[in-house]
């Protein structure tokens, strides 16, 4: 990793890994706060598009920060071998962990679904979208709260230019990534609509047993609510998720608009959770 990294914190160890790097918990010797580490190995990167990815993200993350829902970049360190980044420090289990256990009461899935909408919209407002929203990006720090991460495929879009690219991943792309046409913004949404389902169903609204088959099925875009399971959700619920799971993206809500929804409203202001909920796991 790089000198100048280790001349201004105190690296321990390691506490994650990913394709391209290695997170390790890192102190500032000065104030012994704690941090994660990103340390990306450049031999590792392929092509143009992981280089651009590895610009990318430390770039974003400053643009955007600070936020509370936003995970936070503090310092920047590149050589000729690798690039550190020091980041918030955040539990090792993903929201991903939470929720792969069945369905969630739906005012904690409302809290967590305000919370993540509040850091989506903080992203569209800055013309940044994320385009790779899932729960294995959504993170959380020692006090519970929520920090969306790894804007490794973002893109800018804020002078009002329309993206392209088939980015993300295959249960939580919108359609018309699939498709291959342009799109805006609103393809955070289709990932957050269907983050929301997972919660209240306990399985995504499209599915199949290979990555082509469910893009078959996102393409199709066939929104059911089977009574079995969703006969304790209530209406308002559906109604939002209708909305961010539109095939439309003109007709599909804002992260803006979810926000002001009904159901976002009253259900995320219900008691707060309990110690037994799978939120404090």
């Amino acid at each position: 990793m790089c000198e100048a990294l280790k001349t201004q914190y105190q690296v321990s160890e390691e506490i994650g890994r990913g394709r391209f790097g290695t997170i390790y918990r890192c102190f500032d010797p000065l104030s012994n706060e704690p941090y994660a580490c990103k340390v990306i190995d450049k031999s590792l990167l392929q092509d143009s598009t992981d280089r651009e990815c590895l610009q990318n993200e430390p770039k974003f993350m400053t643009l955007l920060s600070p936020h509370p829902n936003i995970i936070g970049i503090y310092d920047v360190f590149e050589d000729d071998q690798y690039l550190s980044m020091v980041m918030d420090l955040c539990e090792p289990h993903t929201l991903f962990d939470r929720i792969v256990n069945g369905p969630i009461p739906e005012a904690q899935a409302a809290a967590l679904m305000k919370t993540l909408l509040e850091g989506v919209a903080h992203c569209h407002r800055r013309g940044v979208a994320h385009r790779d929203i899932k729960p294995d990006n959504i993170l959380f720090d020692s006090g519970e709260n929520m920090k969306l991460a790894d804007f490794g495929s973002a893109e800018w879009f804020g002078d009002g230019r329309s993206m392209s690219g088939v980015v993300g991943t295959p249960y939580y792309v919108a359609p018309e990534v699939v498709l291959g046409r342009e799109y805006d913004e609103k393809v955070d949404v289709w990932s957050c609509g269907v983050i929301l389902y997972i919660m209240l169903a306990g399985i995504p609204p499209f599915y199949g047993d290979s990555a082509a088959e469910i893009f078959e099925a996102v393409v199709r875009a066939n929104l059911r609510f089977p009574s079995r399971i969703f006969r304790n959700v209530s209406p308002a619920a559906k109604d939002l998720l209708r909305k961010l799971i539109s095939r439309d993206s003109s007709r599909r809500f804002s992260a803006e608009q979810a926000l002001r929804h009904p159901w976002i409203l009253t259900a995320a202001q219900s008691p707060h959770l309990t110690s037994e909920s799978p939120l404090s796991q």
